[in-house]
């Protein structure tokens, strides 16, 4: 997080605080694409499919803000600019993983 965030700017709740940081779909998505490493813009753009590049850039942004990732932009023309999980946003992975293993749960139930 950055240094304008602090403890007290925080909700109570552990979970509220959780989702404040990932509960947007696309941030959700977004982390999804980058725990195998990093990515592109535009790579992140097409496996998203329908964000907009207003909203990817901006949930980009707010998730660099906070610390979940980091962006690096090379003096290149044209420029390029990678994205790639934090520490912090790696952690998150136990997470995605337990939705992944609940979406495949539920996906099963509704075959039986």
């Amino acid at each position: 997080m950055t240094e304008q965030t602090s403890r007290r700017d925080l909700p109570a709740c552990p979970v509220e605080t959780t989702l404040m940081l990932i509960g947007d779909k696309w941030k959700v998505l977004i982390l999804r694409d980058l725990l195998p490493g990093t990515k592109r813009f535009g790579e992140l753009k097409r496996s998203l499919g329908s964000v907009s590049q207003k909203v990817l850039t901006a949930q980009l942004r707010d998730m660099e803000e906070k610390g979940l990732l980091q962006r690096k932009v090379y003096a290149e023309v044209p420029p390029r600019v990678e994205y790639t999980l934090t520490a912090l946003g790696q952690s998150l992975r136990p997470i995605l993983d337990a939705m992944a293993g609940w979406g495949e749960e539920y996906k099963a139930s509704l075959g039986a």
